[in-house]
């Protein structure tokens, strides 16, 4: 009779106790790896998160049209974006046998005006025309603004070329005085203003609670909702900790260059990221 071969108690007990202690040891050892590993999972995520808050901030910041960049507080950052530009006609072409030009000038009103440099983004019917913005409160109250009501392409070989290769028609718009550089910006229809809000920033249980908001406006809206947030603004960023916006404008008529700074801290689970970028703001009409 062939005998079964097996194992007693004791070796299953033996077997029991040292899996046990082997597997004690492997998560003391596995463990802290494992939660170092998803830590900088969750760092990684937040800082690509602000990262890419700020940048975009910084992008529009450099567009912007020239000095209109304006704080209403310490985490509501105001601007006018800009999406092309170029020079206008300043002036009669006086060359023998060339009439119809369209400029602009000091004096007169003028409805409609030669471009002579080219687009990179042609203009569209209902842009915002801007001309020698000094100060925020010229291009928000509207004083140099205006609607284009018309866009006119030359063909660069034809008998118009001369005049430039685009006509822009315009509401009525004429030079600021005192403005002699002959250039203009061409600011979107449909985001006249732009304004980065910061609500709620704080932190509870290791998490932020705040939002930071990208807001669109007309002009018009901007001078009765500066900084408001309304129900279903775009998020730019969440989970925001702290938010802070800083600009110093150089003094000065025309306040050439300043410098923002913008200050951005998540925080999720414990884990925080605290960014700051600068970038420095030309405002030269």
């Amino acid at each position: 009779m062939k005998r079964q071969h097996g194992f007693t108690l004791v070796e299953l007990v033996i077997v029991m106790v040292l899996v046990g202690v082997l597997g004690g040891i492997l998560a003391l050892q596995i463990a802290p790896t494992m939660q170092a590993y998803l830590a900088v999972g969750q760092r990684a995520a937040l800082t690509d998160q602000a990262d890419t808050a700020l940048r975009r901030i910084v992008q529009e910041v450099r567009s912007a049209v020239p000095n209109s960049l304006r704080l209403g507080d310490a985490q509501c950052l105001e601007l006018v974006p800009t999406i092309d530009g170029g020079r206008f006609r300043a002036g009669p072409d006086v060359a023998p046998g060339r009439s119809g030009d369209a400029y602009l000038d000091h004096d007169a009103a003028a409805t409609q005006f030669d471009v002579m440099t080219p687009f990179t983004a042609r203009p569209a019917v209902g842009d915002l025309v801007v001309i020698g913005n000094q100060n925020p409160g010229d291009v928000y109250g509207g004083s140099n603004v205006s609607s284009i009501t018309s866009v006119t392409t030359h063909d660069d070989q034809g008998p118009d070329a001369w005049k430039g290769r685009h006509r822009l028609g315009v509401t009525p718009t004429r030079i600021p005085f005192g403005y002699e550089d002959g250039r203009f910006v061409v600011v979107p229809g449909g985001e006249q203003v732009v304004s980065y809000v910061c609500e709620n920033d704080g932190l509870k249980d290791g998490r932020g609670q705040g939002v930071l908001y990208r807001v669109v406006r007309t002009l018009a809206q901007a001078q009765t909702e500066s900084c408001m947030v309304p129900v279903g603004a775009p998020v730019l960023a969440s989970k925001v900790a702290r938010c802070a916006f800083v600009y110093s404008p150089n003094q000065g008529a025309t306040q050439q260059s300043g410098f923002v700074q913008l200050q951005l801290s998540l925080a999720d689970g414990g884990e925080s990221v605290a960014l700051t970028l600068g970038a420095h703001v030309s405002n030269v009409p």
